[in-house]
């Protein structure tokens, strides 16, 4: 009786999952079209993408696009420049995060409610960009690049999230370092970490990603070309294309329109070293959230 209960369900089971894997393929394949639109007109030759031949797949092959990307010295520069600048933001962010999280772990600190609520409120308030413009000038920090390093260097959702992850190791496992004469810097180096890869390599990768993409504070408050981050350096490539197609539309007969080639070009080269990293992350990833949300 239970076996032909079990039979009558599976068929069901299997139209569930077949509507699921349904829904999940045409949410995929329409993240990944914009995406496959821009690889494509970055390979295609310049006559199929003026024509608009261009869809997802491209329409001859030719790299010419890339070639003038990987010999602008400009954007070979900016690119080694987002790499340490991003390097060097995931290092700070994760250092400041792991000594702001792992006190907030102790129930004998104390004020530390009164920590959290505060750490709290800045994720929904804030003094808004000209205060900050203001104080980041005042602290002699612009056209440096402390600027895009120091004010976003912890961010109050990944701080929460990690100290979660950090609550949800046994106390018995520290209090056994204690007793073996470890100190408290000790215990969190040699026990918490170690146990904690998930979450760090999970809340490295937010860090990273932030900086990378990011370009606003960037735009407010570097004004030499020389520490343009690539997504700065991609912005202004797109934005002066843009200009110079209006400019040609209006008559004038000495500009020179960027080919659509060379800006799609400029945006996987911009684009394609943060996807790398994720491969090597990505096994920590679900985990590394999961546990840090249920968990505290």
């Amino acid at each position: 009786m239970t076996t032909n209960v079990v039979q009558r369900k599976r068929p069901g089971i299997r139209i569930t999952d077949a509507l699921i894997m349904l829904f999940v393929g045409i949410v995929l394949l329409i993240c990944l079209m914009p995406f496959l639109h821009i690889i494509s007109i970055s390979l295609s030759t310049k006559h199929a993408v003026l024509s608009g031949e261009v869809t997802i797949f491209p329409r001859g092959f030719d790299l010419h696009a890339y070639g003038i990307v990987f010999q602008d010295t400009r954007m070979l520069k900016s690119m080694g420049l987002t790499i340490l600048l991003t390097a060097t933001f995931t290092a700070v962010s994760m250092l400041m995060s792991i000594c702001a999280a792992y006190p907030l772990t102790k129930e004998r600190l104390k004020g530390r409610s009164v920590f959290m609520l505060l750490i709290v409120f800045t994720m929904f308030f804030s003094g808004g960009l000209i205060p900050e413009y203001l104080l980041v000038k005042q602290l002699g920090m612009l056209d440096s690049l402390t600027s895009l390093v120091i004010p976003g260097m912890i961010s109050a959702f990944n701080l929460i999230i990690l100290r979660s992850f950090f609550s949800s190791v046994p106390a018995s496992l520290e209090e056994s370092a204690y007793l073996d004469g470890s100190s408290h810097i000790g215990t969190l180096v040699r026990v918490v970490l170690p146990l904690s890869m998930p979450a760090l390599a999970t809340l490295s990768l937010f860090y990273a990603v932030s900086r990378w993409n990011g370009f606003m504070d960037a735009l407010f408050y570097i004004t030499h070309a020389d520490l343009y981050p690539i997504q700065l350096k991609l912005y202004q490539v797109v934005m002066n294309s843009m200009v110079t197609d209006l400019t040609a539309m209006e008559g004038a007969s000495q500009t020179e329109v960027m080919p659509e080639g060379i800006k799609a070009a400029s945006i996987m080269f911009a684009t394609t070293p943060i996807l790398i990293v994720y491969p090597w992350v990505q096994r920590y990833f679900v985990s590394g959230i999961m546990i840090g949300a249920v968990k505290g």
